[in-house]
C-alpha cells in the first residue's frame, strides 16, 4: 500500500486562482488536487494555465488533507513581461 504523489517545482494555477493583481510581498492561498510535494522557503516559479511564467513566488505553508494539497505562498519577484515555458 502507498501514497501517489507528484513533485512539483512550478506552481501552476488556473484562472481562477491566479492572483490579479500579483503585487509584491502579498501572500496567497492555492489548492491543488491529489498530494504535491513542492520545495519550500525557496523560489519557485508562478506560472498561469497557458504555462505563462509572471512571478517567483515562494511557499511558507503546505497542507495535505482530503487528497487536497493547499499552499500559502508569497510572491517575490514579479516579472516585468511573462515568458512562455512551453
Amino acid at each position: 500500500m502507498g501514497m501517489p504523489c507528484q513533485v512539483n517545482s512550478i506552481v501552476k494555477l488556473n484562472g481562477v486562482e491566479f492572483p490579479s493583481p500579483l503585487k509584491l510581498n502579498a501572500v496567497h492561498k492555492a489548492q491543488k488536487s491529489g498530494y504535491r510535494i513542492f520545495p519550500i522557503d525557496v523560489p519557485l516559479q508562478l506560472v498561469d494555465d497557458a504555462w505563462r511564467a509572471h512571478a517567483n513566488v515562494v511557499i511558507i505553508q503546505l497542507t495535505w488533507a482530503n487528497q487536497q494539497t493547499v499552499l500559502e505562498f508569497r510572491i517575490e519577484r514579479i516579472y516585468e513581461h511573462f515568458f512562455a515555458l512551453k
